[in-house]
C-alpha cells in the first residue's frame, strides 16, 4: 500500500510448487493443476488476480515453491512476480523444509530491506529445552513420563528481521504448524495417531511462544503470521490439554504486554453463538460436502495493535467487497483451499 499504511499478509497457497518446472518457469497450460477440477493455467491466472488485489507491501507465503538441489523457491517466486508485474517482486526463504513445500516471503524491496534473522541457539539433532534455532531439535515431555520427546518443525519457521522504508524495524515469524489430521486412520488408531498429532503440535507452539516471549521482552514490533492447523474450539482433542496451540502462541494468560492478539482468534475463543471467521475452505468426501475452518492467522505485539489496524480475511462469500467482484470471487475459490490474512498497519 501506498497510504502511509504497510499491508502484510499471510496466504497458504495448495500446491504453489507444482505450477513451475525445475528451472523455476510457470507451466501456464490446461493440463490438470494439483488442485482438483482446475487447470495449471486457471490457478496461474487466478493466484495471479489474488495476488493483484491483495496489494500487500509483503506476502509469507505458506507451501511456497520448492528449494533443492535442483528447484529454487527464490527464482520461482520472482519470475512469477515478473509474469503478472507484481510490486512484491523480491523473494526470500529461510531453513528449507524437508518437504516440497516451504515457508517464503515475497515483498516491494521499494518499500521493506527484509533479512533471514534466527534466534536461539543452533544445536541440531542432539537438541535442547531452551527453545533452539528452528531447524534443530526441541526436547520436551509430552507425556508425563519424564522422558523428554525430540520435537522438530518438518518446515522450520521463517524468522525475518525487516527495516521498513520509515525506519521502523519490524520482525516476522511464518509459520506452518503440523497438521493433526491422521490421513489413512480409522478406530482406535484414528484417535491415537489425533491425540499423538495433537502433542506434536502443542509442543511447536510452546517452542514459538518461547520465542514470542523473547522477542517481547526485549522490546521488539512483532507479528506471527501463517498456518496454524489449529485454532480455538477447531477439534474435540483441544479439551484433552485446556486450549489450542494458537492461545498457547498468543500468550492468553500472560501479562498484557507479553501478549499477542489476533481478533479472528478472539472471536472464535468468545464465540457464544457459533459465530466464528473461517480462512480455509476443505471438500469432505465422505461426508459429500465442504467443511470450512479457522487456520490462517496474522498476530501482532502490543505495539503494533496500539496503532489500531485493521485484519482483513479475504473471503469469497464473506467478506464485501471479494463477494461483489464476480473475478476475484472466482479467483479466490480457484487458486487455494485457504484465503488469504491480511493486517493494514497505520503510520509505517
Amino acid at each position: 500500500m501506498t497510504d502511509g499504511n504497510l499491508r502484510i499478509a499471510t496466504y497458504n497457497v495448495e500446491w504453489f510448487n507444482a505450477l513451475f518446472d525445475d528451472s523455476g518457469r510457470l507451466i501456464e497450460d490446461g493440463r490438470p493443476s494439483a488442485r482438483y477440477g482446475i487447470s495449471r493455467a486457471e490457478q496461474i491466472g487466478a493466484l495471479g488476480i489474488v495476488f493483484t488485489a491483495l496489494n500487500a507491501d509483503g506476502i509469507m507465503i505458506i507451501e511456497g515453491p520448492d528449494t533443492g538441489s535442483k528447484r529454487s523457491s527464490i527464482t520461482a517466486l520472482e519470475n512469477f512476480a515478473r509474469h503478472f508485474d507484481l510490486r512484491t517482486r523480491k523473494a526470500i526463504i529461510g531453513f528449507a523444509s524437508e518437504t516440497e513445500q516451504e515457508i517464503c516471503f515475497l515483498y516491494d524491496p521499494d518499500r521493506i530491506t527484509a533479512q533471514h534473522d534466527p534466534q536461539g541457539t543452533p544445536v541440531g539433532k542432539k537438541g535442547s529445552r531452551d527453545a533452539p534455532r528452528f531447524d534443530g531439535v526441541f526436547r520436551y515431555d509430552l507425556d508425563t513420563d519424564a522422558a523428554p520427546d525430540l520435537i522438530k518443525f518438518s518446515k522450520p519457521p521463517l524468522e525475518l528481521a525487516l527495516r521498513l522504508s520509515s525506519g521502523q524495524a519490524l520482525r516476522l515469524i511464518g509459520v506452518h504448524a503440523k497438521s493433526k489430521a491422521p490421513h489413512g486412520a480409522a478406530g482406535n488408531e484414528f484417535i491415537r495417531m489425533s491425540i499423538e498429532n495433537r502433542r506434536k503440535q502443542l509442543a511447536q507452539c510452546i517452542w514459538l511462544r518461547a520465542r514470542v516471549e523473547n522477542l517481547l521482552a526485549e522490546g521488539e514490533s512483532l507479528l506471527v503470521l501463517g498456518d496454524f492447523n489449529d485454532g480455538p474450539g477447531l477439534d474435540e482433542y483441544e479439551k484433552l490439554f485446556g486450549k489450542s496451540g494458537v492461545e498457547l502462541v498468543m500468550g492468553q494468560n500472560t501479562p498484557p504486554d507479553l501478549r499477542l492478539y489476533d481478533p479472528h482468534a478472539a472471536m472464535a475463543t468468545g464465540a457464544g453463538l457459533g459465530l466464528s471467521p473461517t480462512t480455509a475452505r476443505f471438500w469432505m468426501a465422505p461426508k459429500k460436502r465442504y467443511f470450512e475452518a479457522l487456520l490462517d492467522f496474522i498476530m501482532a505485539s502490543p505495539d503494533l495493535v496500539a496503532r489500531r489496524p485493521e485484519w482483513r480475511i479475504w473471503h469469497p462469500w464473506n467478506d464485501p467487497v471479494c463477494l461483489a467482484t464476480p473475478e476475484l470471487n472466482q479467483a479466490l475459490l480457484q487458486a487455494s483451499d485457504h484465503f488469504p490474512v491480511s493486517i493494514d498497519l497505520p503510520g509505517l
